[in-house]
């Protein structure tokens, strides 16, 4: 590995974890709802199980993406066509949020106690594992030359394991970021603070997935 992908690779595990802090504080990720869980029962540690919640239908969100393509072997001759094509879907997601800006009414349907499933819910129909995609594909890409069963299923073995790897690191950041704003609201700012300074990030968000998809359309076409 040449410098230059040592610091494409370094790049694309800052933005692992820079992506993980931004679904964090992005409050449609779920952490007012960890801070109502905390009110409600008038105890910390109901916040606490409810940002752990999250952060597990978080997770299983971002491996329902990544796995599937962990376990492409057909990585091995068209891993550039298929990064060209994950950036490609990630635009569109984006081009679709900015056109279509009504919240997805399942999550208004799912009862506040299933915190796994509205938290997998969210950040499926926000695109959250998409914009994980694109930088996903530029860590597990293959090195020139590898061919043949053997190296297949090696592939698939190396590209599994930096699945759960890049969605874990994201996880952890995104529970990080999220639980320092619920801890901070619930503990000294309160709902009052959170009514007045409310933010909608769902703008930033579509704009988001599109710089993501182009990004990974860029180091797919470059090589990197």
């Amino acid at each position: 590995m040449g410098l230059d992908d040592a610091v494409t690779v370094t790049a694309l595990w800052g933005a692992v974890l820079l992506s993980g802090f931004y679904h964090g504080v992005n409050p449609g990720m779920g952490w007012p709802l960890a801070v109502s869980s905390g009110l409600m029962d008038g105890r910390g540690q109901a916040m606490v199980k409810a940002l752990g919640a999250l952060a597990a239908g978080h997770l299983l969100a971002m491996l329902a993406i990544l796995l599937p393509f962990s376990m492409m072997t057909v990585l091995l001759d068209w891993q550039t066509e298929i990064r060209v094509g994950a950036a490609a879907l990630v635009i569109a997601a984006g081009a679709y949020l900015l056109i279509n800006r009504r919240h997805p009414r399942i999550l208004a349907r799912v009862h506040p106690s299933r915190l796994v499933l509205w938290s997998f819910l969210a950040a499926m129909a926000h695109g959250a594992g998409l914009m994980l995609l694109p930088i996903y594909l530029g860590i597990s890409g293959t090195e020139p030359g590898e061919a043949g069963h053997a190296a297949a299923r090696e592939l698939m073995g190396r590209n599994i394991g930096s699945a759960f790897v890049v969605a874990l690191a994201h996880t952890a950041a995104m529970t990080v970021a999220g639980g320092v704003i619920a801890a901070g609201t619930y503990y000294y700012l309160g709902l009052r603070f959170l009514k007045r300074t409310w933010f909608n990030l769902d703008l930033v968000w579509a704009l988001s997935l599109i710089l993501v998809g182009l990004s990974g359309l860029y180091l797919a076409i470059n090589g990197h």
